[in-house]
């Protein structure tokens, strides 16, 4: 396994550290306060249109995108320590233009999108001029498994009809929002992994209704989290992503590289948390010395930086086997990646948190957010049980063929 960055990811990796310390952390304070005072707490805040302005113009954009015409040239490997990087800061991703859930719809358009969903679609997203939702998620059943989910999408002539309802559709709230990926059913009397497809639907679609906006343990999230009904919406056939029956496998597709980028970012939110821990500890005393001194505090600090090491390894391992094996070979790797980071960054965010004492659990720093976040993304694209389950059976399978053997 060879790690080694190439020499355009080590430059850009500089680059955006640079960027990163002189525009985005203190920008932080700003985008929150301009948030908390405008008209509608969903609506970009100008300190984020100005920093997305300025990293577009020193070529920090669209990293995300390893493949195809419309990618960044970059692989899997070049763009883990990227994501790190990015993934510090809460706002970090969409300064880059490389935020959930705009990445994997990106990457879904890029890859099954026809030449005119691509200039419709891609092209304005790429830009930034738009921003899109993915509504997979139903609260009606367990969508941990996609084959329970009931929207049915009916065909009607020349036309698709959608009826059902969806929640936590991530950024339909967003006054850029423009288009939904949606999955549903076409057909349920197919085979179980052939029922589903993903429609193509603009957002001002009559019959989109936005029933609530769900926060996330008490935060509103600015792109919002969306409970939709969708009644008798109408799109023409055209609209269809990939073909019918290709849902469950356009998922898997947009979720993969979805999972490595979560990964990716943990180990950023890792990392700030262990920064912001250390800081604090140095600074406080309590029963005559530094916090630093005290024997449980160092153990937090370096149980956090060994995990934080092994973390990031299996990512650049995992990013390295996708890229010369395909993801298909890395799908053990990348389910393991998912529940490891997550875990990591949630326990070091954790220790952080309890090093700050009331501190941690105020807004006065990013940790309480932080927290809320990694143990909220612990579920999001799987929770951890489904890829324990997967990488469980592989390593069951490998004994089950020794034994047939």
């Amino acid at each position: 396994m060879d790690f080694e960055f190439s020499p355009r990811a080590q430059d850009l990796i500089e680059r955006m550290r640079s960027f990163m310390q002189e525009h985005v952390y203190p920008s932080e304070a700003v985008h929150d306060s301009q948030l908390a005072e405008g008209a509608d707490p969903h609506a970009l805040p100008p300190v984020m249109r100005e920093l997305k302005e300025k990293a577009r113009a020193e070529g920090l954009w669209n990293l995300f995108l390893t493949h195809g015409d419309w990618g960044a040239g970059l692989t899997n490997l070049d763009y883990a320590p990227l994501a790190e990087l990015a993934g510090r800061s809460i706002i970090g991703p969409e300064v880059f233009n490389c935020s959930a859930p705009d990445t994997g719809n990106m990457e879904l358009l890029s890859l099954y999108g026809t030449p005119e969903q691509q200039d419709r679609w891609l092209r304005p997203l790429l830009d930034a001029e738009i921003r899109s939702c993915f509504a997979m998620t139903e609260p009606d059943v367990a969508s941990s498994d996609a084959r329970n989910i009931r929207t049915r999408i009916t065909r009607d002539g020349d036309d698709y009809v959608v009826n059902g309802r969806k929640w936590y559709t991530s950024g339909i709230l967003d006054p850029d929002c423009k288009l939904i990926i949606l999955m549903g059913v076409t057909d349920p009397e197919a085979p179980a992994y052939r029922q589903q497809s993903m429609l193509l639907i603009p957002r001002e679609t009559p019959g989109v209704t936005v029933l609530r906006d769900l926060p996330m343990f008490g935060y509103t999230d600015r792109l919002g989290h969306g409970e939709v009904l969708f009644e008798d919406v109408r799109v023409p056939v055209t609209n269809i992503l990939g073909g019918e029956g290709e849902g469950f496998a356009l998922a898997q597709g947009r979720l993969g590289p979805g999972r490595m980028h979560y990964a990716m970012r943990a180990v950023g939110f890792a990392e700030r948390a262990l920064e912001l821990m250390c800081r604090r500890v140095l600074d406080r005393v309590a029963f005559g010395r530094p916090l630093a001194d005290q024997g449980v505090v160092r153990e937090w600090i370096a149980r956090s930086r060994i995990e934080i090491e092994q973390l990031r390894l299996l990512v650049l391992k995992s990013a390295w086997l996708m890229d010369t094996a395909g993801n298909a070979a890395a799908r053990t790797e990348v389910a393991a990646i998912k529940v490891a980071a997550l875990e990591v960054a949630h326990n070091v965010v954790d220790r952080a948190v309890q090093s700050h004492g009331a501190a941690g659990v105020s807004d006065d720093t990013v940790l309480a957010r932080l927290f809320a976040i990694s143990r909220a993304l612990r579920i999001a694209d799987g929770p951890d049980e489904v890829h324990l389950r997967t990488v469980a059976r592989h390593e069951l399978d490998k004994y089950r063929k020794a034994d047939a053997a």
